[in-house]
């Protein structure tokens, strides 16, 4: 669904992914193109039970988000290793090696973020406006 100043996709259960996403490897679903994102890269991750990413990346301009929602693992950057779990979130210099591994029982999810590191100039305080408009709902 689309209007003119929103898109709307529904991915489904998270649970899903690894059955339905195959791009570019199941378990990733993409959001960009889907709902037309001009400013930032989002995916829904799912990682198995065993799961790892079989090797280490950065980037050229984009930081990383990464938000964990649900399960066990640990994620490595620049060789420091540490635990992540459900409300951990990590951010990722465009230069850091990193990879992720799923050593817990049961699925890994989380979502990662990408934007171009130092483009921030507004963010909810600077950039949000409160419209002098009543709220109504539809019944």
């Amino acid at each position: 669904m689309n209007g003119n100043h929103f898109s709307v996709v529904e991915a489904g259960p998270l649970s899903n992914l690894l059955n339905m996403s195959k791009d570019p490897a199941p378990g990733k679903y993409f959001l960009k193109d889907r709902l037309g994102l001009t400013g930032l890269e989002v995916s829904l991750n799912q990682l198995p039970e065993g799961g790892s990413i079989p090797f280490y990346h950065t980037h050229r301009e984009n930081e990383e988000l990464y938000l964990f929602i649900g399960g066990r693992g640990q994620f490595q950057v620049d060789g420091q290793i540490f635990d992540v779990q459900e409300g951990t979130a990590i951010r990722v210099s465009p230069e850091g090696e990193r990879t992720l591994r799923n050593n817990g029982a049961g699925d890994l999810y989380f979502i990662v973020i990408q934007a171009q590191e130092g483009s921030l100039r507004q963010w909810v305080q600077t950039d949000g406006v409160i419209l002098d408009k009543p709220v109504t709902w539809q019944r």
